[in-house]
């Protein structure tokens, strides 16, 4: 049995930001489990230089992972400035991904109260 809470949305890939500077992205990952709204945990291999959650160009090519994944909603952006890291961007997912994050065994635990 694993103890893990995550779910693994996609693998290791590769994305350029605006600067032409090609990182490594360990993969795409969520939380087994939340309140509504899902934050997205985008792991990169290496440190990235401070403010590389602003980029542009890498965000979208994340979510262009996310489609490849099966993804088929409206764009969306990073969340709180406080919660990014060197080494991993967190994104607010729209509301459309919860449809998506559910066909990969996310639990909406919002639904339980309804």
């Amino acid at each position: 049995m694993s103890d893990s809470t995550d779910i693994q949305i996609c693998g290791t890939f590769k994305a350029n930001d605006t600067n032409g500077k090609e990182h490594t992205i360990k993969g795409i990952r969520i939380y087994d489990e939340g309140y509504g709204m899902i934050d997205v945990f985008v792991d990169f291999n290496a440190a990235m230089e401070a403010g590389s959650y602003r980029d542009t160009a890498l965000i979208q090519q994340i979510l262009q992972q996310l489609r490849l994944a099966g993804y088929t909603g409206p764009d969306f952006g990073v969340t709180d400035p406080s919660l990014q890291e060197r080494k991993m961007i967190v994104l607010e997912a729209s509301e459309e991904f919860c449809s998506f994050a559910k066909t990969k065994g996310w639990k909406n635990l919002a639904e339980e109260f309804e």
